[in-house]
């Protein structure tokens, strides 16, 4: 497991807020609220995302016509490419120049994304290059 940080390209980090994982600008003595991504290579562009040392793990579920993205309380060690149930957990990376945006394995088409707007969500979007929601991310290794 490898611990990456990683902001959208309008600078907003990763935090928790009530459960929920939030994009937005931290400052002052509010940085250190920002939440590294804990990441399982499982191939070469795959991956597992997780956050607090791989105890809640990102995931794409689909519940009839709504696509939403979910932190759910699974070690992320547990988790396997070869299980069908764990594919909702599977991210693909693309890299694009400096930057790099995550689809979902289970859910082909939807991306990784933050709102325009500070302190939103970030979830998913069918739409990457409509320009409503950033899907292009900034993602570093963790020293």
């Amino acid at each position: 497991m490898q611990a990456f940080r990683i902001w959208d390209i309008n600078q907003k980090t990763f935090y928790l807020r009530n459960n929920q994982l939030v994009a937005g600008y931290l400052q002052g003595p509010n940085v250190y609220l920002e939440e590294k991504i804990d990441v399982v290579h499982i191939e070469p562009h795959s991956l597992f995302l997780g956050i607090h040392g791989g105890k809640m793990c990102l995931s794409c579920v689909k519940t009839g016509d709504e696509t939403r993205l979910q932190l759910e309380a699974v070690d992320i060690t547990d988790l396997s490419k070869n299980k069908k149930q764990d594919e909702r957990f599977t991210f693909i990376r693309s890299d694009s120049g400096p930057t790099t945006s995550f689809e979902s394995a289970a859910c082909r088409g939807w991306f990784l994304c933050t709102a325009m707007d500070a302190d939103q969500p970030v979830s998913l979007t069918n739409t990457p290059n409509k320009g409503i929601m950033v899907t292009k991310f900034y993602f570093q290794e963790d020293e």
